[in-house]
């Protein structure tokens, strides 16, 4: 072989080479040598069953690793993957393998969200019971996920429908039971009349039809379980301002809208009607007249006046737990309520609009006013005594309202609480969980329910053995899935849903990837249920999730007949000039960008895609060219560009081999030689900082992939075979490239890494960028080198003003202060400040570049200018 007539230094004799071709022979798993074959579909598929075992289940010892806890969105398992699912697991999988290229490991757990209305529905639709649907969409979907070669923790799947699972729901809805925040009212909420079940608030749109069945839900007044959330409500509120939460962005806008302003009180006051005590909420923004106030005053549309509205109301009177005393109680709906409340109280001795409505009310109140009143004090009293009494004194929005959870169908958590005449509502014994489900016949036919299982809800109450009825509603879905990341640290647990040591240095969770979609319900729902098991001391962190990362929906093209709206399949339409037209009636059709529907015929089968592209090329596909939380209008048009670059990377792996194994005569001079290495170093480095920067910090990794795409054209335009061969800075170039589009596409770089490796006259030390005795998954993540120049720019009232270059060894220990001595002393910055400055921010990317903002007296200004102009 011509590699032993090839002068290198000593270091790298021929002897060790062979040393190391032996031991790699037996160390690494060798590529499939396809080299001189032009790559095609045929050839990736074949990588891809060829590596498929190494590029998963990496179950390693990562005792003393430090963690990065990567979730993505919890999937409902309808049996098939949508290109929304390809998204998110390919943008979570690409994160969490990045991590394990810097030494972290990684928890990147899957489970099913499994319990809910679409199950019951498609199952009845089927005549089968909904766990066997369930458990079969569950097998298929697992099938998919693995096809696309995703490296789930599958030794930490979990599914919302296991009993092994719900028991721990059941549990922390004892929880809640027990302090009080778990309760049954008689409220009036939305009916579903297609779905037969009650539906939250959060679950209307805002057309007033249901989010699932799309009817017109009607309005009934009916005895629920109810969470009250409010009571954490001014936490959640406040929660949002943290600076431990990243990159939430307009997220934060849309939790605190949801949220409302917590600018008033609720307290709990209590009536007796039909010999039975019932406690109602009042809410209002001066909390003083929970001491003071002299009636209360109810919209015939609150579910009390409801109960009363064919009774002797005469005298109707409420207890006010604040001051122990019973004060009247009037219906009318002349009172100007607070948006969002059906009930308030009146003070008439201090209030002048409460004194005049209880004018027209009749109500037998003094003209004399309180005067010379400290109203804020004495509100401050009132929510002291409140909480000491624990009957309210919470912050709370007017509009926001407790979490309806009952669902009046039979696929759900069972609620574990059953019902005597004598004890009321008792709490199932820890003990004697979980509440399992009753098992349905093999073939059902309409809506199931609890209620007509007589064999199952009827039993002992657990207090005084007497006969008594199980609760047959089940639980909201959301329950489920408000606290599925915890039970993911510990899913083996058969003594608490988690445990403290479990989550201790995991939690909060490092980064969630999910839909825009789930930015107000389940996240709202999950920030609760993380501050109330946070309130029980079982986790180190309030907020569950530190940073965001919202995907963009993906978009199919459409279209539709213009004179009717009718949707068309693509195959019926032809383009004629700029015009498209219906191929069969010649009618104009209109073309748009929308959700993937199957009604709309614009969807993409990522079956198809696999079975065309392989798994590498649709994960590439579906990540490059638009950033995560842009929504991606999904094309084939996109396919020619990443197919190019595939072939590319896979020519320049062929042609490296080529030259490492013929080295040509040297005919470059030594000057010309250093000047391509200069190059490639420079680029090496550049391209590392900043596909570095995209996939550590900012998650836009189409970016990253873009910074790739222009090291694989370094490498490959015009460099001489002299330099392929001989240059130690073409194959740390080469090498970095790889292992940084490993996280995209592993099988294609475990090939591709498998041909590097087998190539003769290796140059770098073993201790230097390359491990040659390990697989590209095992690789370290590239870095720049020490003396290579960072940048440290400094951005004055949002413009760019200096930019100054460090030697990465010394950016790494450059502090805030550090940078802002610096750029004082620069020229270009001392013009900008004269007038003083305001504030700075300092971002410290230390592996990558820092930048400085400093904000100036004339930017505050400014806006100060601006603000009394608007004024």
């Amino acid at each position: 072989m011509s590699v032993f007539h090839v002068r290198l230094p000593r270091k790298y004799q021929q002897v060790n080479l062979l040393r190391s071709f032996i031991y790699l022979s037996f160390r690494n798993k060798s590529s499939l040598r396809l080299w001189e074959e032009d790559i095609n579909t045929n050839i990736k598929i074949n990588i891809e069953n060829h590596w498929a075992k190494e590029v998963v289940n990496k179950s390693e010892n990562h005792h003393g690793k430090r963690s990065y806890y990567v979730l993505p969105m919890f999937p409902y398992p309808s049996g098939n993957l949508h290109m929304g699912h390809v998204r998110v697991y390919s943008i979570s999988d690409t994160i969490a393998r990045f991590q394990q290229l810097n030494g972290i490991n990684a928890i990147h757990p899957i489970g099913w969200d499994a319990f809910g209305l679409p199950a019951e529905n498609a199952a009845i639709e089927r005549n089968i019971p909904p766990h066997l649907w369930t458990k079969t969409n569950i097998s298929s979907m697992k099938n998919q996920l693995e096809s696309l070669g995703f490296n789930f923790d599958w030794n930490r799947e979990i599914s919302t429908c296991d009993p092994s699972y719900y028991k721990w729901t059941q549990y922390i809805f004892l929880k809640l039971f027990e302090k009080g925040l778990a309760y049954q009212n008689k409220a009036q909420v939305n009916w579903d009349p297609v779905d037969k079940t009650v539906l939250a608030d959060e679950q209307v749109d805002d057309l007033g039809c249901s989010w699932r069945s799309g009817a017109k839900v009607e309005k009934k007044y009916l005895t629920q379980w109810f969470i009250k959330t409010t009571k954490f409500a001014k936490h959640l509120y406040d929660g949002l301002d943290s600076k431990d939460l990243e990159n939430w962005k307009d997220i934060i806008n849309l939790q605190k809208h949801w949220i409302g302003e917590c600018n008033g009180v609720v307290v709990s006051f209590s009536i007796k009607i039909n010999n039975e005590i019932k406690t109602f909420d009042v809410w209002t923004s001066e909390p003083y007249k929970f001491i003071h106030g002299n009636f209360i005053v109810m919209s015939p549309s609150h579910a009390l006046a409801q109960e009363l509205k064919d009774k002797n109301i005469m005298n109707l009177t409420c207890y006010n737990p604040l001051t122990e005393n019973e004060i009247p109680v009037y219906i009318t709906d002349s009172y100007n309520y607070p948006d969002g409340r059906d009930v308030s109280i009146a003070c008439s001795t201090i209030d002048e609009e409460d004194y005049n409505i209880g004018q027209t009310l009749n109500v037998p109140v003094s003209d004399k006013k309180i005067k010379d009143l400290n109203l804020e004090l004495e509100g401050k009293k009132a929510v002291d005594i409140a909480c000491s009494k624990n009957v309210g004194g919470h912050f709370v929005s007017s509009k926001l309202k407790d979490w309806l959870i009952s669902r009046q169908r039979y696929w759900g958590t069972p609620i574990p609480i059953i019902h005597c005449n004598n004890c009321g509502a008792v709490p199932v014994p820890y003990d004697q969980l979980p509440v399992t489900l009753p098992e349905l016949n093999t073939s059902i036919s309409g809506i199931q329910t609890l209620d007509k299982l007589d064999d199952w809800v009827n039993c002992k109450c657990p207090k005084c053995s007497s006969s008594a009825k199980r609760e047959t509603d089940t639980m909201d879905t959301f329950v489920d899935s408000s606290w599925y990341y915890y039970r993911f640290l510990d899913p083996t647990n058969q003594e608490a849903p988690f445990s403290k040591e479990a989550v201790q240095n995991h939690m909060p969770v490092e980064i969630y990837i999910g839909g825009k979609e789930h930015a107000v319900l389940h996240l709202y729902y999950a920030r609760f249920m993380s501050y109330f098991l946070h309130s029980l001391g079982w986790t180190p962190t309030q907020e569950p999730f530190k940073k965001l990362v919202v995907q963009g929906m993906v978009m199919g093209q459409s279209y539709k007949i213009k004179s009717s709206g009718k949707y068309i399949k693509p195959e019926q339409v032809e383009k004629v000039g700029k015009e498209y037209k219906d191929k069969v009636s010649g009618e104009p059709v209109l073309t748009q960008w929308e959700k993937m529907s199957k009604s709309k015929h614009n969807g993409e089968n990522p079956e198809r895609l696999l079975t065309t592209y392989g798994c590498d090329t649709t994960r590439l596909l579906i990540l490059a060219d638009v950033p995560p939380a842009t929504p991606r209008k999904w094309s084939d048009a996109t396919l020619p560009g990443v197919l190019n670059w595939q072939h590319r990377l896979w020519m320049t792996i062929r042609e490296f081999l080529k030259h490492r194994h013929n080295v040509s005569s040297n005919s470059l001079s030594s000057q010309d030689f250093e000047k391509y290495e200069e190059k490639i170093w420079d680029s090496r480095n550049f391209l590392t900082a900043t596909t570095t920067f995209h996939f550590k910090y900012t998650q836009k990794l189409s970016v990253g992939i873009s910074r790739l795409q222009s090291l694989t054209s370094v490498l490959r335009n015009n460099v001489p075979p002299e330099v392929v061969a001989r240059s130690e800075e073409f194959e740390k170039a080469l090498a970095a490239l790889i292992i940084m589009l490993a996280p995209v596409t592993p099988h294609f770089c475990s090939e591709l890494w498998a041909g590097f490796l087998s190539a003769p006259n290796r140059i770098s030390s073993e201790s230097n960028l390359i491990n040659w005795q390990q697989d590209v998954l095992h690789q370290k993540w590239p870095t720049v080198d020490d003396h290579y120049k960072l940048s440290l720019l400094c951005k004055v009232d949002g413009a760019d003003r200096c930019e100054l270059k460090i030697e990465a060894k010394n950016l790494i220990n450059v502090k805030h202060d550090d940078a802002l001595q610096m750029m004082i002393n620069e020229e270009a910055i001392k013009k900008t400040i004269r007038r003083g400055i305001h504030k700075t921010k300092y971002e410290h990317y230390p592996d990558c570049r820092a930048i400085l903002h400093i904000f100036t007296n004339r930017k505050v200004k400014s806006e100060k200018e601006a603000e009394s102009i608007r004024a």
